[in-house]
C-alpha cells in the first residue's frame, strides 16, 4: 500500500489561528533517528532522505526497489518531479549491459545516468505506474539478464559509486547504502519531492519535514546516513 495521510488526533483542543502559527514557526526542526528510519525502510516503506543545504538542498522520497508496487510508484509519480530513478551498483549495471548515457558527464553535481531501459515481458509503452513499478522490480532481481530490458526507455538507472555515502554524499549512493544497511537488494528507487504549488517549485528542508509528518514517513539527512556507517562498519 501506498503511504495514507496521517490525521489530526479527534480530541485535540484546536489552537487560534495565529497562535497555531507561531507555535509552528517556532517549532525545532528535527530529523527523525536513524534507528526507525531504516527499519521503516526494510519494512517496505518510503523515507524522504535530505541532502545538504549547501549542495542540492532537495529532500528524495526513496524506496527498495524490490518493494516497490504500482500503487507506492503512483504514489511516488503523483508527489514528485515525476522523473523516477534507480540507483543501482556499478557491477551489476556491467552485468545488465547498462552503459552511461554519455561519455562525458557535465551534470552539475556528477550523477551517474545511464541509458535508460523498459522490462520488456508484460509490459507496454513503459511509461504507467505499473509498467515503470515492473522494470524496478526486475532491476532489483538478481535473475534478470540484459536481455530481460529494452533499451531505451522509462526508467533511468543512475550509477552509484563504490563506497557508497563515504564516498560520494549523494542521493544514488544513498539509495543503494540504505538497501544493503537492510539486507534488500541493492536497489533504490528515487526522487525529488515537488511542491503542490503552480510551479511545481522543489520542496526545500521545511517543506519536506511538512510533507514528511503529513504522509507518516521517517526523514533523515544524507550525513545522518554516512555518520552512521562511520560508526557501524559492520553494517550492524
Amino acid at each position: 500500500m501506498a503511504p495514507t495521510a496521517v490525521s489530526p488526533t479527534v480530541n485535540a483542543i484546536p489552537l487560534p489561528a495565529t497562535l497555531k502559527k507561531s507555535v509552528q514557526a517556532n517549532a525545532a526542526f528535527a530529523f527523525d533517528p536513524i534507528e526507525s528510519a531504516l527499519e521503516a525502510f526494510g519494512a517496505g516503506e518510503f523515507l524522504v532522505v535530505m541532502d545538504s543545504e549547501d549542495r542540492e538542498n532537495e529532500g528524495d522520497l526513496i524506496i527498495a526497489g524490490s518493494h516497490c508496487t504500482t500503487e507506492k510508484m503512483a504514489w511516488m509519480i503523483k508527489h514528485t518531479s515525476g522523473y523516477i530513478c534507480i540507483a543501482l551498483p556499478g557491477d551489476r549495471l556491467d552485468a545488465l549491459d547498462i552503459p552511461m548515457m554519455v561519455p562525458d558527464n557535465q551534470e552539475r553535481h556528477r550523477t551517474a545516468y545511464t541509458v535508460t531501459v523498459d522490462y520488456k515481458h508484460g509490459t507496454a509503452t513503459g511509461i504507467s505506474a505499473a509498467d515503470r513499478s515492473a522494470t524496478v522490480r526486475a532491476l532489483a532481481s538478481p535473475t534478470s539478464t540484459p536481455s530481460d530490458f529494452t533499451r531505451p526507455g522509462h526508467m533511468v538507472p543512475l550509477r552509484a559509486r563504490n563506497g557508497g555515502v563515504l564516498t560520494r554524499m549523494g542521493h544514488t549512493e544513498s539509495g543503494v547504502d540504505l538497501c544493503l544497511l537492510t539486507g534488500l537488494p541493492p536497489a533504490g528507487v528515487l526522487c525529488e519531492l515537488v511542491n503542490d504549488d503552480a510551479k511545481g517549485t522543489m520542496a526545500r528542508r521545511d517543506d519536506c519535514r511538512a510533507f514528511a509528518d503529513r504522509w507518516g514517513i521517517k526523514m533523515i539527512s544524507v550525513e545522518m546516513l554516512a555518520e552512521w556507517r562511520r560508526t557501524h562498519p559492520d553494517g550492524q
